[in-house]
């Protein structure tokens, strides 16, 4: 049960909410209590994650996020009781009934019906009907048992009310209104639109043309339970972009039926003014009120689906495999303006910059070759990077002709953002002399080289995963991108010595303030030695280092464990393993046969359990290993433009977006192919996210191709 408050109570601490949490998330108590002291403390949740397993039961980054969520909900909550509570005793209407079915209200809409009736209005056609004097007559009909109501009504006719039917009307109007604020006649009202509300679409009239990218909904209606996300999301883009007509609502004559049982209780005159009133209170008043609700409610939903896929493309995207420390050359590609060429070295530095001109109109493809070359020859260039927007597949065809004394491998990498990067303050930062083509084709080649570290820089909306994310909260969006960046960024680890601010900024416990300081101290002093020097960076107090010293590596350090994902707290425990076997803690990371030797019942001790001890084993065998595997090259198919395509062609692709209905599919061509969910294996499949992977290399079939429309349906089945 929530935690409930009297009226004048402060909001409870979140240990008080324990209960609540664990019930609803099915999380043992034990655990949520401990979550919830450690979030308190100021831990974050990568850190509880991968460092407090003991305590915690070891719960993942989900079910942490989950507990943060919830106890801000209910935290939310009980604020909103508290406000209520003090409207209603101010107003001097506070009943102890009342104030106990307040403070046992266990959802923001149970509160919300309950304070209706004590809200502050703005005039409606009850409240003018009231000051007209009214509300006596409206009360003597609510009572059901007057046949002649002419001759009561005729008895309220003054200036302001000069007929009988305007002293009926104005007692229906303030009828109309006790029945909408009546709780169970709301609950209802919510249980036809759960059990069948049907939500429709319909083109506005004479949009036809404008809107015809949303003619799948120009007739369309289905219930709203089995309505999926997307849907729902295209429907109301559609709608606030003034092409369609959306409505959600249950049947009318069945919602209308059930409150009348409820309602009538008599017969006649009386009866009949209230069965007048529940109609139109269903109408003007319950029905757009409940819709409003489940129009909001059905929107979050279809918003927590769309952030969630949202976010796990980001992930895949983020956790891509890098090239790692190679030297690059970055390639914007373009026609008329020519393609930016840059020169990175091992760690990213901008080392020169070009431009070469072998497209049409002034197709210099000899000198451009010269130019490569020569660039190759000088900078002992490992790999070429090239973005895949306009000229891409032509500067890939273009990149064949180049010959070169020393292997080089040619990538093509996804350039969504690098546009946005490239004007932004970062990148203006970084290069302040260079112009915008300069940082997008930097940034295209770091791409290649680490893009966890590349992608940081640029808003996630911008970096072409996902649909409607400018539909869907915007708040809630960025919640969950940025949680989901730091935990990418912190499940990898990060090289102190090169990582950049921005990258830094996400590591568990820093913060852009920190992660400049740190940059800054490494500037002035030279690369960190070991991690206990991170306690010198001003600010850095020992709660961030205990939060972010895990997630940090130090590349060649003296202490080997520097470059591990072994939490400095725990080197005791790894240095008495080493002792216990004669040997150095180098020698214990090294000796395959040595670390299978270790007994690690022996070493539980306090805090210290199986959970981490197994941690610290499985971390020395793979020190400082970068979990993302290794970049690998492709080649398209032999296919330019939609016009090339018929049905039954087999060609390889890139997954480049997944949806909940499908996978967008980069095949060579300006559009994306979809393979839809029915045609992604030749087994039923939920959920895209179990057969695919954003970035794999996948074969698929050329379905259907429509012209008119730009669309390409394709198929992974029996390939």
């Amino acid at each position: 049960m929530v935690p409930t408050l009297r009226w004048d109570d402060k909001i409870p601490p979140p240990m008080n909410y324990a209960p609540s949490i664990a019930q609803t998330l099915n999380i043992p108590l034990r655990r949520v209590e401990a979550t919830l002291e450690l979030l308190e403390a100021g831990a974050t949740i990568p850190f509880i994650s991968r460092y407090r397993k003991e305590a915690t039961g070891s719960l993942d980054e989900v079910q942490i996020g989950d507990i943060q969520d919830l106890l801000k909900k209910l935290t939310e909550l009980d604020k909103r009781r508290e406000s209520i509570l003090a409207s209603i005793e101010e107003q001097g209407k506070l009943t102890p009934e009342l104030k106990k079915a307040i403070e046992a209200a266990y959802t923001m809409t149970e509160l919300e019906d309950l304070y209706l009736p004590y809200k502050q209005k703005r005039k409606t056609k009850g409240s003018v009907a009231i000051e007209r004097g009214l509300e006596p007559l409206a009360k003597r009909l609510f009572e059901q048992r007057d046949r002649d109501v002419e001759t009561l009504a005729a008895a309220y006719i003054t200036d302001q009310v000069p007929t009988v039917d305007d002293a009926l009307q104005g007692a229906r109007d303030i009828m109309a209104e006790w029945v909408n604020e009546d709780k169970t006649v709301r609950d209802k009202v919510r249980r036809h639109f759960e059990k069948g509300a049907v939500v429709a679409s319909r083109l506005v009239k004479g949009k036809d043309e404008e809107a015809k990218k949303y003619r799948d909904y120009f007739e369309w209606s289905e219930p709203l339970k089995n309505c999926p996300s997307h849907r729902l999301l295209a429907m109301r883009r559609g709608e606030e972009e003034g092409f369609l007509r959306v409505a959600i609502a249950p049947d009318e004559e069945m919602a209308v039926a059930d409150i009348e049982r409820q309602i009538l209780r008599g017969h006649g005159g009386s009866a009949d003014q209230v069965r007048l009133a529940v109609k139109d209170s269903y109408k003007r008043l319950l029905q757009p009120s409940i819709e409003t609700e489940f129009r909001n409610t059905s929107k979050d939903k279809a918003d927590l689906e769309a952030i969630r896929v949202f976010a796990e493309n980001l992930r895949q995207l983020l956790l891509s495999a890098p090239l790692g420390e190679k030297r690059v050359l970055g390639i914007d590609p373009g026609f008329r303006t020519g393609c930016k060429v840059v020169v990175l070295d091992a760690s990213g530095n901008l080392l020169h910059n070009t431009t070469i001109y072998p497209h049409e109109p002034q197709k210099q493809i000899q000198q451009s070759i010269e130019t490569l070359s020569d660039l190759v020859r000088r900078y002992q260039i490992d790999a070429v990077s090239v973005g895949n927007g306009t000229a891409g597949r032509e500067t890939m065809d273009f990149l064949r002709q180049v010959h070169t004394d020393r292997p080089l491998e040619v990538y093509q990498v996804n350039e969504a953002g690098a546009s946005i990067y490239s004007a932004s303050a970062t990148a203006r930062e970084e290069f302040p002399e260079q112009d915008v083509t300069v940082r997008g084709a930097v940034s295209i080649g770091r791409r290649l080289m680490d893009p966890l570290a590349e992608l940081v820089k640029i808003d996630p909306k911008s970096i072409g995963v996902g649909q409607y994310q400018h539909d869907v909260n915007q708040n809630q969006l960025k919640d969950s991108l940025d949680r989901t960046v730091e935990s990418c960024v912190n499940s990898v680890g990060i090289n102190i010595n090169t990582a950049s601010k921005h990258l830094l900024t996400y590591v568990s416990g820093l913060g852009p303030v920190l992660a400049q300081n740190i940059v800054n101290y490494r500037a002035e002093n030279g690369a960190f030695k070991k991690r206990s020097e991170l306690k010198k960076v001003p600010r850095l107090g020992d709660k961030a280092f205990e939060q972010s010293a895990g997630f940090l590596r130090i590349r060649e350090a003296v202490n080997p464990l520097d470059n591990t994902a072994v939490h400095p707290e725990r080197y005791p425990v790894v240095e008495q393993m080493a002792k216990d076997l004669g040997c150095s803690v180098a020698d214990l990371i090294h000796d395959r046969d040595k670390r299978q030797s270790i007994d690690l019942k022996k070493y539980v001790q306090g805090d210290v359990g199986l959970p981490t001890l197994q941690d610290i084993l499985k971390e020395l065998e793979k020190p400082g290993l970068d979990p993302r595997g290794s970049a690998k090259t492709f080649e398209f198919g032999n296919v330019r433009s939609i016009e090339d395509l018929s049905p039954g062609m087999i060609l390889p692709g890139i997954v480049n977006n997944i949806t909940n209905f499908g996978v967008f599919v980069d095949i060579g061509i300006k559009d994306s192919g979809l393979v839809h969910i029915s045609q992604l294996a030749d087994k039923f499949v939920s959920n895209p996210l179990d057969v695919v992977q954003l970035q794999q290399h996948v074969m698929v079939r050329v379905v259907e191709v429509d012209l008119q429309r730009k669309r390409v349906a394709l198929s992974m089945k029996g390939i």
